[in-house]
């Protein structure tokens, strides 16, 4: 039974776990994502993203707190360049998101020893997810109908589409 087990201890002692999920961290946050196991990815997500909300919160507060949840990130990563890099781009991206920074996506075995594999990302970093929610927030359609098309009289459509295809026939007779 496993009552009250909430840390997966992921088969190592406690500082080896530790110094693991801060590098891992850091590598996420300068690559942006990261192929590993499904099991670290899961752990990694707790371990990241509380370090992530303290980053986004700095940009809200005064510089005593901003400077205090920097070195609360540092003491977590132990790395200067991630918290450089966390607290300047990522805090940007996600400052308008509440929460859920990052996305894991699972791909399968891995060839060697058949476990499972996921790619863990930042969520907000991934072009192909983020462009199609940008375009459906763009376009939008009144009831009322009195849209782009009402401006424009249908007269003037008709007379570019004549002109159009005059010019083809002329240059089709061109060729002969």
């Amino acid at each position: 039974m496993r009552h009250g087990k909430k840390v997966n201890h992921l088969g190592r002692k406690t500082a080896h776990r530790k110094a693991m999920l801060a590098n891992m961290a850091c590598s996420l946050i300068e690559h942006k994502r990261i192929n590993t196991t499904v099991a670290k990815a899961k752990a990694l997500k707790r371990f990241v993203e509380p370090i992530i909300t303290k980053a986004k919160a700095e940009n809200n507060l005064t510089t005593e707190k901003g400077t205090h949840n920097r070195r609360i990130a540092f003491k977590s990563l132990r790395d200067k360049l991630a918290v450089t890099e966390l607290f300047s781009a990522v805090s940007e991206k996600v400052a308008d998101r509440p929460g859920g920074y990052t996305r894991i996506i699972k791909l399968g075995n891995r060839l060697g020893d058949n476990a499972d594999m996921a790619m863990i990302e930042l969520v907000d970093f991934n072009e192909l997810y983020n462009a199609d929610k940008a375009k459906k927030k763009t376009t939008r359609r009144s009831r009322r109908g009195s849209g782009t098309k009402a401006n424009v009289p249908p007269v003037a459509v008709e007379e570019v589409k004549t002109e159009s295809i005059d010019t083809e026939v002329k240059a089709d007779d061109s060729e002969e």
